[in-house]
């Protein structure tokens, strides 16, 4: 049941399965008469050779070769690739053979399973069964029922009246032979008989039953892996959302390598549209559970809550997200972060976006691509805060709105004085008050802001009347929140975001 689950879920996303489609596709090609080697031809058949000799595949042959029918066509493929450059005839016999050879169904369990294992569950629980090292030439179904099924229903059929010990998890007594150490699960704990400081008198009690041991093996099944996070969104007031927003329909990764067909961003999407669905009073919050896939990430939990379903709920923040999350990918310094994903990592964690949001304006000033993603940073981060207060939302929205055109009003007076068309003579100033900003500096901020309108206020702007100080910005004197607000859309607006915004509309 075990094995039949996991490929059941996850072999539609596996090596194995790229392998046959690939092979599938060249027979189609030579079959129809239209076989011509270029380049997707010749990736194709490289896949083929290189990726059935990767992830433990050559570890898996070795435990079944002895149960399957011609195994000397894997051996051949590892001496002779298939190439480009055999005939048509040819690599049409060799095709066939292995796909026949792979069809078997030891060889297409043992082959997707060994996919399934490398990524997928080693990133849950490792040095047991399968994945201890000292069976990777050994029948992954015979281990698993020895360290795994045979104790469980062992432990059902015995008696523990005279049990001495606890399970850690469930509290269901068990003897000593029966004990399992916690340890093999990733990030639960150290290698016990080894270190054993961390308990009362070095007596080490962290032990499951074999039930909690089988479910705990159980566990990347509850995982969906989107790109390279596993996500398990935990909604429990209702089964059959929970299960919703779990589902693994659909395939979770190209060919089984951590690259995205349903992106990270799509998850996040589709899962706050089913919670969407759902009457909003019914959450209080909803926990979400991450894990990426390198070796040095951790478990990562953060909360949905209200205001966030909220926000997202909003029509023109859904829309900045989906129009963010097509192309957020980008270099920031000497970095390449997913800026769709620091903002959704900001909401889930309900930190504010204004750290990132200083980081692009940063990049702005140098290049003006990043306009477009620091009008949608702002805008998101103003819905968060404002999306509680119906009353001035209009009247917030507005002000904002007005701050980013006296910034962008201001900038035009200073490139028509200086005679330029480029925003270079701006720099320094725009540096200074993303400082003042970044440490709220508000002395600091107003300072230059003054200094600014006492040497172009009294010219004219486009509009014909001199330009005077911002009511806003008198505000911002009294009010610290304002000050935050309102002094990201005046430096937006000073930076150039205003008008990138306006033609992006």
């Amino acid at each position: 049941m075990y094995f039949k689950v996991f490929i059941e879920y996850f072999g539609s996303s596996t090596v194995y399965q790229g392998v046959m489609d690939r092979i599938d596709r060249c027979l189609d090609k030579i079959t129809d008469g239209k076989w011509d080697p270029e380049k997707a031809e010749r990736e194709d058949l490289k896949f083929i050779n290189d990726k059935l000799f990767s992830n433990g595949y050559p570890a898996g042959f070795e435990s079944i070769k002895d149960k399957i029918e011609a195994p000397d066509v894997y051996l051949r493929l590892k001496k002779e690739k298939l190439s480009d450059e055999m005939s048509a005839e040819e690599l049409q016999e060799r095709l066939s053979e292995l796909k026949k050879f792979l069809e078997q169904p030891k060889c297409e369990e043992t082959f997707i399973m060994k996919s399934i294992i490398y990524n997928y569950i080693c990133y849950f629980w490792k040095g047991k069964s399968f994945l201890n090292t000292q069976n990777k030439n050994e029948d992954m179904r015979a281990v698993f029922e020895k360290d795994f099924s045979e104790p469980f229903r062992s432990y059902l059929k015995a008696d523990h009246k005279k049990a001495k010990d606890l399970c850690i998890d469930c509290g269901e007594p068990i003897n000593a032979k029966e004990k399992v150490s916690i340890a093999f699960m990733n990030e639960m704990g150290d290698d016990f008989t080894r270190k054993r400081s961390a308990f009362w008198n070095c007596k080490v009690d962290a032990f499951l039953c074999p039930a909690c041991a089988f479910v705990y093996a159980l566990s990347p099944l509850g995982f969906c892996l989107f790109a390279d996070k596993f996500v398990f969104v935990n909604i429990n007031n209702n089964i059959n959302v929970l299960i919703a927003a779990n589902s693994k329909s659909g395939k979770s990764s190209v060919d089984g390598e951590k690259k995205e067909n349903e992106r990270y961003s799509a998850w996040f999407a589709r899962s706050i549209n089913i919670l969407l669905k759902e009457k909003l009073q019914e959450f209080s919050n909803v926990q979400v559970i991450l894990r990426g896939t390198k070796d040095e990430d951790k478990y990562f939990l953060s909360i949905i809550n209200k205001r966030m379903l909220k926000t997202i709920g909003k029509p023109s923040v859904a829309t900045v997200l989906q129009r963010f999350a097509d192309s957020s990918k980008v270099k920031v310094g000497n970095e390449i972060p997913n800026l769709y994903e620091s903002v959704i990592k900001n909401l889930l964690q309900q930190r504010n976006q204004y750290q990132l949001l200083n980081r692009v304006l940063r990049e702005c000033i140098e290049d003006e691509f990043f306009k477009f993603y620091a009008s949608c940073i702002y805008e998101i981060q103003l819905w968060y805060e404002i999306v509680d207060k119906a009353e001035k939302r209009k009247e917030i929205i507005m002000d904002c709105g007005i701050m980013k055109k006296n910034g962008s009003d201001l900038r035009k007076v200073i490139m028509q004085a200086k005679g330029t068309s480029s925003g270079d003579c701006l720099r320094g100033v725009e540096y200074q008050l993303l400082n003042a900003l970044y440490v709220k500096n508000v002395d600091r901020f107003m300072d230059v802001v003054f200094r600014l309108y006492s040497s172009y206020g009294s010219r004219k702007n486009e509009n014909g009347p001199e330009l005077l100080i911002p009511t806003g910005i008198i505000e911002m004197l009294e009010d610290k929140e304002k000050f935050t607000t309102y002094g990201y859309a005046f430096v937006a607006g000073l930076i150039g975001c205003y008008e990138g915004k306006k033609e992006n509309n």
